[in-house]
C-alpha cells in the first residue's frame, strides 16, 4: 500500500463514527460523579480547584469505562492518585523548563512503556500525562497544588463509590458475553446444515471466557444461570462440526444426511432459546418442535458410528445447557455415561496483584526491536519536542501541542494516523460550537461548568462510537471548564487549534521516522500459529495412544494458546494490511491461503477431539509416533517459516505410512491423522507461490497486486 492511500483510509477510519449500543445509564453516572465533585469545589474552593478537580473526576470516570466485564472501582482510584502525585511533582518542577522536561520525559516514557501491561493500563497511563500538562498550569502556590492534587484523589473516589453504590447491570455484560457465545454457536448449527464444513469464528467463546474469570469475591455473588454454561459450551462446538462433517460423519446426501439436517437445526433452536433465557435472565422457552427431534426414538437406527455417538453426545450437552439456563422444560435424555463434575470459576487476580505481573512485561518490552519500546521512546522525543515548540511559539498555552501529540500516540500505525485525524477533526467541531455558544449565551461560572458537565456527559455516552464524536465533545468539555475559571475564549481556542495540529503532525512524522511496521514480523505470526496448532493436534493425537477419557486438561490448554495464537495473527493481519510498506516474501494471497490452511488444521484437531476415546478404550500406538512427528515437524516448520524456508513434513509421512497394516478401532482417528498431513501440506503450498517471470535483461517482471508476483519460489529466495 502506498502512503497515499495509508493516508486515506486512516483518515476515513478516523472520520468514521459507527453505530453502538449506548449506554446512558452509565455515562449519566459518570456525569453525575463529574457534577458532584466541580459542585462542591466551586463552593468550597473557587473556580481553579473546581478545574483541577473537574480533571481529575473526569479522567476517573474514563478509567471505569475501560474494557472491563464490571467496572472496576480500584482503576478510578488509581487514575485520580496517579494523576494527582503527576500534578503535584509537576508544578514543583514546572518553573524549571529542563526539570520538567525531564520530568515529563520521565513520566512519558513510563506511559508508553505501560502499554505493555494492557491497553487499559497504557490509556490511563497516557491520558494522566495529558492532563498532567493542563492541570499543572492551574495552582499558583504549592499549598494550592496540594490542594488540587487532593481533589483529585477526591473526584477518583467519588467516581469509585458511585461505581460501587449505583451498579448498572451488574452482570450485564457477563450475560452478553454468555448469550452471544450460544448465539454464534446456534448460527454456526444452522450453517453447518448447508455448508458441512462451515468455518467458526472463536471470538465469542474467547470472550465468553474472559468474561467468566472473576474474583473470588464476585464468584460468590456471580448469578446461578453462569455457572459452568461457557464450558458446555466450549465442548458443544466440536461435536456440531464433527456430526456434520463428511470426513468422520455421514455422507453428502441421504437419509442419514436429512436427520442430520434436523439435529443441527434443532440444536440451533435450543441454543437460541438458552441465549435469550441467559441474556434477559427468564426461564427457557424451547420450541415443542425443536425438543421432539432430539427426543425421537429413531435417530439410533438411522445413524451409525462416529456420527451416532456424536449426536448422542450432542443431545447431552444441550440438556446440560438447558438445565444451567434454568429450563422447566423435559429435555433430551441425559448421556449417562458423561459425567458431571462441578467447575470451578477461573479466578481473576486483584488489581495490586497485577502489579508484579505488569511490572515483569513492561521490563521484557525493554528491547529496541520491541514495538512497545519503540512507542516510548517515539512519544517521549514528541512530547518533549512538543512541549518546546509549543513554548517557543507565541500563542501561549504550549501544553496543548505534547497534550494532542499524547493522546494521539498509539504503538501502531493505524491507530496513530486514525486517531490523529480524528482529534484535529473532533477539536474543530468541538471548538466551533463551544464558541459559538459562549458567544451567543456568554455563560458565567454556573452555566459554564452545567456546559462541561454536559459535554462530558456526551463524551461518556458516545466514545465507543468513534474517535471523532469523543474528542469532539472533549475539547468542548475543556473550552468550557476553562471559561470557567476565567479564561476567555479567544485566549484558548486559537492556540488551540493550531497547537493540536502541530501536536498530530509531529506524531505522524515520529511514527513514520521510527516506526515499528507489522509487515516484516507477519511470518513470525504465522510461525507461532503453526506451533500452537501442531501442539493442540499432537495433544490430541496422542489421548488415542493413551485413552484418558473426555478430561483432558493438556489438550484444553493447549487449545487456548492456539487460539491467542490465532488471535494475534489476525490482529497482526488487520493492522499490516493499512501499513504503507511492501511485504517482504509474504504476499497479501500467500498470507490468505495459509490462514485457511492453519485454519483447517486446527479445525481437523477440533473434529478428532470430538471422539477422543474413553479410559477403557482400546490404545493405538501409531497415535504416539504420529504425534511425536506433529510436534516436531511443525516446530521444524515454523523455524522454516521464520527463515523464508518451505517447511516440510516428511516426519508426519513416514509416521502416517508406518501405521498402515496396524489395526485401527475407530475410523475417526486414521482419517483425521490423513487428513492433518492434507492441511500441512496445504500450507507448503500457500507459501511456496512463484516468482514472476524473468525479463530478457535479468530482471523481474513486477506481477499484479496481491499476486503471483508477490510471492516467494525459488528464485525469489
Amino acid at each position: 500500500m502506498t502512503w497515499l492511500r495509508a493516508l486515506k483510509v486512516t483518515a476515513r477510519s478516523g472520520l468514521t463514527v459507527e453505530r453502538k449500543r449506548l449506554e446512558p445509564l452509565v455515562a449519566a453516572r459518570g456525569a453525575a460523579g463529574l457534577a458532584i465533585v466541580i459542585g462542591v469545589s466551586l463552593a468550597v474552593f473557587g473556580p481553579a480547584v473546581a478545574a483541577s478537580s473537574a480533571f481529575g473526576a473526569f479522567q476517573a470516570a474514563i478509567a471505569t469505562f475501560q474494557r472491563s466485564w464490571r467496572p472496576r472501582p480500584e482503576l478510578a482510584l488509581a487514575s485520580g492518585t496517579s494523576l494527582a502525585l503527576s500534578t503535584f511533582l509537576g508544578y514543583l518542577t514546572g518553573s524549571h523548563l529542563l526539570l520538567f522536561l525531564a520530568l515529563l520525559s520521565l513520566w512519558t516514557f513510563l506511559s508508553g512503556l505501560s502499554w505493555a501491561a494492557g491497553p487499559t493500563v497504557g490509556i490511563i497511563a497516557s491520558s494522566n500525562v495529558a492532563i498532567m500538562l493542563v492541570t499543572v498550569t492551574i495552582p499558583t502556590s504549592v499549598t494550592g497544588a496540594a490542594v488540587h492534587a487532593a481533589m483529585m484523589v477526591a473526584g477518583g473516589c467519588v467516581q469509585a463509590a458511585l461505581v460501587i453504590l449505583f451498579p448498572v447491570r451488574r452482570w450485564g455484560a457477563h450475560r452478553d458475553a454468555l448469550a452471544d457465545a450460544l448465539a454464534a454457536e446456534a448460527d454456526y448449527a444452522r450453517r453447518l446444515r448447508h455448508d458441512p464444513v462451515a468455518a467458526f469464528d472463536p471470538e465469542p467463546l474467547m470472550a465468553a471466557r474472559d468474561a467468566a474469570t472473576i474474583t473470588p469475591r464476585q464468584a460468590r455473588r456471580r448469578p446461578r444461570e453462569l455457572h459452568g454454561a461457557r464450558g458446555i459450551a466450549e465442548r458443544i462446538r466440536p461435536v456440531l462440526a464433527s456430526l456434520a462433517d463428511p470426513a468422520v460423519g455421514v455422507p453428502h446426501e441421504g437419509e442419514e444426511r436429512d436427520r442430520v439436517r434436523e439435529i443441527l437445526a434443532a440444536a440451533g433452536a435450543v441454543l437460541d432459546a438458552a441465549a435469550r433465557a441467559i441474556r434477559h435472565g427468564e426461564p427457557v422457552r424451547v420450541p415443542p418442535a425443536a425438543m421432539a427431534t432430539l427426543k425421537t426414538p429413531d435417530t439410533g437406527a438411522i445413524l451409525t458410528g462416529p456420527a451416532h455417538r456424536a449426536a448422542t453426545r450432542l443431545g447431552a450437552l444441550l440438556r446440560d445447557v438447558l438445565e444451567t439456563a434454568g429450563s422447566t422444560q423435559n429435555t433430551p435424555a441425559h448421556d449417562k455415561a458423561t459425567p458431571q463434575t462441578p467447575q470451578s470459576p477461573l479466578l481473576r487476580p486483584s488489581l495490586f496483584a497485577l502489579v508484579p505481573s505488569a511490572l515483569r512485561a513492561m521490563r521484557a518490552a525493554l528491547r529496541h526491536e520491541s514495538p512497545i519500546a519503540r512507542h516510548a521512546v517515539r512519544v517521549t522525543a514528541v512530547a518533549a519536542a512538543g512541549y518546546l515548540l509549543g513554548t517557543w511559539l507565541p500563542f501561549g498555552h504550549g501544553y496543548w501541542a505534547p497534550m494532542a501529540a499524547v493522546m494521539i500516540m498509539r504503538p501502531d500505525f493505524s491507530q496513530t494516523y486514525s486517531r490523529a485525524v480524528a482529534r484535529f477533526g473532533g477539536t474543530l467541531v468541538g471548538v466551533a460550537l463551544a464558541t459559538a455558544l459562549v458567544q451567543l449565551a456568554h455563560p458565567g461560572t454556573g452555566l459554564s461548568a452545567a456546559l462541561a458537565v454536559l459535554c462530558a456527559g456526551l463524551m461518556y455516552l458516545l466514545m465507543r462510537t468513534g474517535q471523532v464524536a469523543a474528542q469532539a465533545c472533549v475539547s468542548a468539555y475543556v473550552v468550557f471548564l476553562l471559561g470557567m475559571s476565567g479564561q476567555q475564549w479567544t485566549q484558548t481556542v486559537p492556540e488551540r487549534v493550531v497547537l493540536t495540529l502541530l501536536g498530530g503532525v509531529l506524531a505522524m512524522i515520529a511514527y513514520a521516522l521510527y516506526p515499528a511496521w507489522e509487515t516484516p514480523r507477519l511470518r513470525t505470526r504465522l510461525a507461532d500459529w503453526l506451533t500452537a496448532d501442531g501442539r493442540y493436534a499432537a495433544a490430541v493425537v496422542d489421548h488415542y495412544a493413551h485413552p484418558a477419557g473426555k478430561a483432558c486438561p493438556d489438550v484444553r490448554q493447549a487449545l487456548l494458546a492456539a487460539r491467542d495464537a490465532r488471535v494475534a495473527w489476525q490482529e497482526a493481519v488487520d493492522r499490516a494490511k493499512n501499513e504503507p510498506v511492501r511485504h517482504r516474501g509474504l504476499s497479501r494471497a500467500a498470507a490468505a491461503d495459509a490462514e485457511r490452511a492453519l485454519a483447517q488444521l486446527g479445525r481437523v484437531a477440533m473434529l478428532m477431539e470430538a471422539h477422543l476415546p474413553e479410559r477403557d478404550a482400546t490404545p493405538v500406538p501409531a497415535a504416539a509416533r504420529l504425534a511425536e512427528a506433529l510436534r516436531k515437524s511443525t516446530d521444524q516448520g515454523a523455524k522454516a517459516l521464520r527463515e523464508r524456508r518451505l517447511p516440510r513434513w516428511d516426519a508426519v509421512r513416514t509416521a502416517l505410512d508406518e501405521w498402515d497394516g496396524e489395526g485401527v478401532p475407530d475410523r475417526v482417528v486414521r482419517k483425521g491423522a490423513g487428513l492433518l498431513l492434507d492441511t500441512l501440506e496445504e500450507l507448503t503450498d500457500a507459501l511456496d507461490t512463484p516468482p514472476p517471470p524473468m525479463l530478457v535483461d535479468g530482471t523481474q517482471t513486477s506481477g499484479p497486486p496481491n499476486g503471483p508476483g508477490d510471492g516467494e519460489g525459488p528464485a525469489a529466495r
